[in-house]
């Protein structure tokens, strides 16, 4: 009976995970740049390159930043930022995401925006980016986007962050479009619920499938870009895989598979725990800081 509860399970799983790939590919489609930047290239309409963000593109992780900004403007409390600063700390010092804290800090975000308008807070976000991401790019995975631009491909981010904040990073970096998870919408005001679940891990890989599809991508031609091994499947699924900055775990894969490794990290520290030493701490004593405020009030 139990092996089949696990049957069960996964899946819905599966399906969750496959309603989360269509919903991101059909948002991206609907939030891609109006008029791309112009390739020096002629276009190649077949091949895309598709980046994860947080520590791939970005250093540490998007939806930190996006709690802060959000706990700047009350959208939450002190206690809430402190989880937050919490899996970031797990985050920095394992070098690893773990899916279901993951899964759960990011239902709470979405929770927090219940009630708000997807117009408010796409122009948070605007402001958010500003404030907090914008010096956090890598340049070196930047100028990697900027060689499948050059080439005259089509650039996507791929992340779990909300497809809104996505669209704004890929906007604001001058890529295609995003994939990123999509919060439950009606009448232009969330619901605070996820269509399907988070774009994360096998849901990427669908979202990756659809949106080829749908753009007529031959996905042997298209190259991946990921730090983390839960993207193994999003990697498996093009023709090119390239780890940057890998966790421990995606470098194994890569190289059992013979994927090339780009570490655009530096010193021994910084490499063993996955993000850059300085910004954890620039990063979390704003974000404790900002909470000591919250508490004083």
């Amino acid at each position: 009976m139990s092996a089949w509860r696990g049957k069960d399970k996964s899946q819905e799983l599966e399906r969750l995970a496959t309603i989360a790939g269509e919903a991101s590919a059909e948002a991206a489609t609907a939030t891609a740049n109006a008029v791309p930047p112009v390739p020096p290239a002629p276009p190649d309409l077949t091949a895309a390159a598709f980046f994860d963000v947080d520590n791939t593109m970005m250093m540490g992780a998007s939806i930190f930043y996006f709690a802060r900004g959000l706990a700047a403007r009350k959208f939450f409390t002190s206690s809430d930022l402190a989880g937050f600063v919490w899996q970031q700390v797990k985050f920095r010092l394992g070098g690893r995401e773990n899916k279901e804290d993951i899964k759960s800090h990011r239902e709470r975000a979405l929770s927090f925006v219940a009630g708000r308008t997807v117009e408010e807070l796409t122009t948070i976000s605007e402001e958010i980016y500003d404030e907090l991401m914008a010096d956090k790019i890598w340049s070196g995975t930047r100028a990697l986007a900027q060689m499948h631009m050059d080439a005259g491909q089509r650039v996507w981010l791929v992340t779990a962050t909300p497809i809104e904040l996505a669209a704004i990073i890929s906007r604001r970096l001058g890529l295609t479009g995003a994939l990123g998870t999509v919060a439950e919408s009606k009448d232009g005001v969330y619901t605070g619920r996820l269509v399907g679940d988070m774009l994360h891990g096998r849901a990427k890989a669908h979202a990756v499938r659809a949106l080829a599809s749908r753009e007529g991508l031959n996905l042997k031609r298209c190259t991946a870009y990921s730090d983390s091994q839960n993207d193994v499947p999003m990697l498996s699924v093009v023709g090119t895989a390239v780890a940057v900055n890998p966790d421990s775990g995606l470098r194994d894969v890569a190289r059992a598979r013979g994927w090339e490794i780009r570490d655009f990290r530096t010193g021994r520290k910084a490499a063993k725990i996955g993000v850059p030493s300085v910004l954890g701490a620039g990063a979390l004593a704003g974000a404790v800081a900002a909470g000591m405020a919250y508490r004083r009030r």
